[in-house]
């Protein structure tokens, strides 16, 4: 079963395998953290929301921290180490559902709490709390399609092939697509959830000189306008996240037209208090909780209003500006932004 969350957010680089910890009569768990993309801006929110979080509720004496760039075998290996070190809970977004099941079911048989953030994973004793990615994509997509008249020839900017959020979101844009036969993938890519990376392939695609007529990202959105406006294209329809740059960028590029849907990076700290819950007890009704998305537009006075009010400049430009999660975080945004655990 799942528990569906409104998304309402609050407006306003760890070293590999690095342990910080706390001394406090209330503290008395060691969490472990394994993440397989570093220098991605959102997930760089996601690790500083743990350690924010971690530090808030407390109850956290050490973080070990595996957040690294690398696959579902590397993340096999830092799972496993984090088990070697006797962590009681692991906090883990996936590389791969189904290709870390064993490491995962090894932590459970080894009496370690398994939260997944952000992804799903197979291992059917994980617990899992993630945006609902296949609406964030369902949500975005339609809107574009929507925006372009319900035809034409559109770029889609996937995130990492394997990864069960891009998955996801590819059923949500293969959803709405399926509601607009006149709209057309013109090209396809992985962008690896990089920024440079992403920028680039669109300054390639450009450079074709093929026609399209609306771009949708996977959370890769403030440097495909940045591409859009150096190389002097005219601006198209662009969906994207809620990216502080992007939001930015929806208020103030003129000629500009785009939607932001809500991503929160701080489901990572969201994680840790699930996963401090279990430890104490309290374990959910439901295996699997979903954040649900909204989608802040434009075009309307309504959605201008929105963005004009989720704007936050003083934010990484690649940081989501949902820093929190109402009900699933007590940090303040000074916190996250200080981006320190227990004892550091």
């Amino acid at each position: 079963m799942k528990k569906y969350l409104a998304m309402v957010p609050l407006l306003a680089g760890a070293a590999f395998l690095a342990s910080v910890g706390v001394s406090s009569a209330e503290a008395k768990y060691t969490i472990g953290v394994s993440n397989t993309v570093q220098g991605n801006g959102w997930r760089e929110e996601m690790i500083c929301a743990i350690k924010a979080q971690a530090l808030a509720s407390g109850e956290v004496t050490k973080l070990n921290i595996a957040h690294r760039n690398t696959d579902a075998a590397g993340q096999l290996e830092d799972i496993r180490n984090l088990i070697s070190a006797k962590v009681n809970a692991i906090v883990v977004n996936p590389a791969d559902p189904a290709g870390i099941k064993s490491a995962l079911e090894e932590a459970t048989k080894a009496g370690i709490v398994v939260v997944a953030v952000d992804q799903a994973v197979t291992e059917p004793s994980a617990y899992i709390i993630s945006n609902n990615q296949e609406q964030y994509a369902y949500l975005g997509a339609k809107w574009l399609f929507q925006q372009i008249g319900g035809k034409g020839d559109v770029v889609y900017m996937r995130g990492a092939a394997g990864a069960s959020a891009d998955s996801d979101r590819d059923k949500g844009f293969k959803k709405a697509l399926a509601e607009f036969p006149d709209v057309k993938v013109v090209h396809e890519v992985f962008t690896g959830w990089q920024q440079d990376q992403g920028k680039q392939q669109i300054l390639d695609f450009i450079a074709t000189g093929s026609p399209f007529n609306g771009i949708w990202t996977s959370g890769i959105d403030n440097v495909i306008v940045d591409a859009l406006v150096e190389s002097q294209t005219p601006l198209v329809p662009v969906v994207g996240a809620d990216n502080a740059g992007f939001v930015g960028q929806l208020n103030s590029v003129e000629g500009l037209v785009g939607a932001a849907v809500t991503n929160p990076g701080s489901i990572g700290g969201a994680g840790v208090t699930l996963a401090l819950q279990i430890l104490n007890g309290n374990k959910p009704a439901e295996q699997t909780v979903l954040v649900e998305p909204q989608l802040w537009e434009n075009v309307t006075a309504e959605g201008k209003a929105k963005l004009k009010s989720a704007a936050d400049p003083s934010l990484s430009p690649e940081w989501p500006v949902s820093i929190s999660i109402p009900e699933w975080t007590t940090y303040t945004k000074e916190q996250i932004i200080a981006c320190k655990g227990p004892g550091e």
